[in-house]
């Protein structure tokens, strides 16, 4: 039978409370590249008038990545960069750069987080956008690393033709990146967390 805790307000919550919540919390965590492999799933079948669906843009990018021989952080930044279309519509490079933010480096959490801006310069002109808006990004030390990810993974990855590997290649990098986190709040809390 699973114990629950019993406050009804967090102020109110005790030491035995979380000694009941922490071993359910760590389960939880570890969860988390699941689910994270679910909601990229989400991306297939839309192709949003793109000649691939998201989902294949997405394995098509960590294709081109593993192949050059990114390190599996990388890979794994660039399997992830555009799941966040199915709740970001406005803000999608947001969305992947905080599910990605405590498990990566700052290089690779700014490189995604501003991958849109960096990948408008192929196309915002053509919808009445500025397209060297990443231009303002000029002097920041992550800006070649950006123009590179978009260059040579991002942008060539809408190819109906180009050879994509299976998503069971990138699942074992996703559960090691996402294995435990390198810069997070709850980091040392979690670790001391009493196995279950």
């Amino acid at each position: 039978m699973t114990q629950h805790a019993t406050f009804r307000r967090m102020q109110d919550s005790t030491a035995r409370d979380w000694a009941i919540i922490r071993p359910e919390a760590a389960r939880f965590c570890a969860g988390l590249p699941d689910r994270v492999l679910a909601h990229l799933k989400l991306l297939e079948g839309d192709y949003g008038g793109f000649p691939i669906d998201r989902y294949t843009h997405c394995l098509q990018t960590a294709t081109l990545a593993l192949k050059d021989g990114r390190d599996e952080e990388y890979v794994v930044c660039a399997l992830l960069h555009d799941i966040g279309d199915t709740l970001g519509a406005y803000n999608h490079p947001d969305v992947a750069a905080a599910i990605l933010e405590p498990f990566v480096s700052e290089a690779n959490h700014w490189m995604i987080r501003h991958h849109g801006v960096f990948q408008g310069h192929n196309f915002f002109h053509h919808i009445g956008l500025d397209r060297d808006i990443r231009d303002r990004y000029r002097d920041h030390p992550h800006y070649a690393r950006t123009v590179e990810f978009i260059d040579r993974y991002d942008s060539p990855a809408f190819d109906a033709d180009a050879q994509t590997y299976a998503i069971g290649v990138f699942e074992p990098m996703v559960r090691r990146v996402f294995a435990a986190p390198q810069r997070s709040l709850y980091r040392p809390a979690m670790q001391a967390a009493p196995a279950a």
